[in-house]
């Protein structure tokens, strides 16, 4: 039987969970599977990124979250075009997706892409609507585990296939890595990256690195006040939001992941594709990619001190840089890389019944 899939993200602005979406649906449609895709909000950069791929990308045009008419848009995109398949990423485009499935008999699958505690009525709503789907799927163990504790979602439903990386678009420079005094961050630019313990870090370090954050975000204001307060401008720079993360890690000889939850932590395994050095908190999703002093450095939550300690680490010790660099593009390419990652949700989105 042909299956007809519609993927169903929040919004397609530049962020992990978009570029996930982008991937799968450019593989999936490349790979001869009829797929589409739509987001609750207007037409992001990524969707224009989608459709250059030849795949059908639809806005439906909430104006905020709690705009109900797009409820309505969806429902007539599901019978329109005869979607016989919807997986939905994020706790909102899950929501309406699960009612939506519900009235029009369409088979459901949702993605929980995060390890965040709060807001908690997130949790509480997911799980309300988890058992409309026939199955959860996750990038992590950690987003497993806390799908279980969290929604009461059993074990049988969750699926855990970790984001992918094309290894072939991130290339390593040789140069970079060997002069790693440019430290970065890439990412939204939201509390629970905890930016300012980067900044911190440099303030420790003083005129030994440089650093770069790119992204945008809620927090962007907060953090322009803290550079200006503790007199960085002239070495911590925020650039904005970049189009393609290969742009913004070429800037970077060392990058730096400080959240206190991620479902996965997508740049990290860019990162370690592209021959850059990772440092990074133990937190849930980011222990799941980064392994200790193997193919990363892990430090605490919330510890700006750490943070420089690894940062010194790493650019003081040569050997150590490389020995991470090597291991992580191996590691990369046994776990994360896209061959295997596509068939995984073929399997569950197109051959079960």
């Amino acid at each position: 039987m042909s299956r007809r899939l519609l993927i169903l993200v929040t919004d397609l602005e530049i962020g992990g969970t978009p570029t996930v979406v982008r991937e799968l649906a450019i593989r999936l449609h490349g790979r001869g599977h009829s797929v589409a895709v739509a987001c609750l909000g207007r037409r992001g950069p990524v969707a224009e990124q989608i459709a250059e791929a030849g795949v059908e990308v639809t806005a439906l045009g909430a104006l905020g979250r709690w705009d109900f008419r797009v409820f309505s848009r969806l429902l007539t995109l599901l019978r329109t075009r005869e979607f016989d398949s919807v997986l939905s990423f994020l706790i909102h485009a899950n929501a309406l997706a699960a009612v939506a499935c519900s009235i029009t008999g369409t088979r459901l699958f949702q993605s929980i892409q995060t390890t965040q505690a709060w807001p908690r009525w997130h949790w509480a709503l997911q799980r309300l609507i988890a058992p409309l789907a026939r199955r959860i799927l996750v990038p992590s163990q950690s987003v497993a585990d806390v799908a279980r504790q969290r929604s009461g979602i059993a074990g049988e439903q969750i699926a855990v296939i970790p984001n992918g990386v094309d290894m072939a678009q991130f290339c390593f420079s040789e140069a970079a890595a060997s002069v790693p005094c440019h430290v970065g961050f890439l990412g939204r630019l939201d509390s629970v990256k905890r930016i300012g313990d980067l900044i911190d870090a440099a303030v420790i370090l003083k005129s030994e690195i440089h650093v770069d954050i790119f992204g945008d975000g809620p927090e962007r204001a907060k953090l322009e006040r803290q550079i200006i307060r503790l007199g960085l401008s002239d070495r911590v720079i925020l650039h904005g939001a970049a189009a393609r993360p290969q742009d913004a890690l070429e800037c970077m000889s060392i990058l730096v992941l400080p959240s206190e939850a991620e479902g996965f932590g997508l740049v990290l395994i860019e990162a370690m594709a592209a021959g850059i050095p990772v440092v990074a908190t133990n937190a849930p999703g980011i222990r799941d990619v980064v392994v200790h002093d193997r193919t990363g450095l892990l430090v605490p939550i919330a510890d700006p001190p750490a943070i420089a300690r690894a940062i010194r680490r790493l650019v003081d010790d040569e050997s150590l840089r490389y020995r991470l660099i090597a291991a992580a593009r191996r590691d990369v390419e046994m776990r994360f890389s896209w061959p295997a990652i596509i068939s995984r949700y073929e399997q569950i989105l197109f051959s079960e019944p």
